[in-house]
C-alpha cells in the first residue's frame, strides 16, 4: 500500500472514530426518559428485599418539579405493606430522566 492510500486509509478510520464518539455522545445526553414501570418495579425489588408489599403504585404521567435552582420532572409513586401487622404507605418521587430515586417517606 502506498503512503496516499494509507494516509486515506488512516483518515476514514479516524473519521469513522470521531463520528463514533459524536454519535455516543448525543444518545448519552439525549436519552428519552425512564419508564414509569421500570422505575415501580425497581421500588419494588428493593422493598421486597425487606418482605411482602401489598400493593404498589405509579403515576404514569410525568409532574414537573422544581427545589431551588433544580428544575426536572418526577414521577410520583407508592407502596403498602405491612410491618407490625399495622398497614403502612409510603410514597416516592423518582426523577424521570434517569429513574434516581429523589425522596421517599412513610406516610
Amino acid at each position: 500500500m502506498s503512503k496516499p492510500e494509507t494516509a486515506i486509509t488512516q483518515l476514514t478510520i479516524g473519521s469513522l472514530g470521531l463520528a463514533t464518539g459524536v454519535l455516543a455522545s448525543w444518545f448519552l445526553f439525549h436519552k428519552k426518559h425512564v419508564s414509569a414501570n421500570d422505575i415501580l418495579e425497581t421500588v419494588r425489588k428493593t422493598f421486597l428485599k425487606e418482605g411482602p408489599i401489598e400493593g404498589s403504585w405509579i403515576e404514569m404521567k410525568q409532574a414537573p418539579l422544581q427545589k431551588f435552582a433544580i428544575k426536572t420532572t418526577v414521577y410520583y409513586g407508592g407502596i403498602t405493606r405491612y410491618e407490625d401487622g399495622n398497614l403502612i404507605q409510603y410514597e416516592f418521587l423518582a426523577d424521570a430522566k434517569t429513574g434516581t430515586i429523589i425522596d421517599i417517606y412513610r406516610l
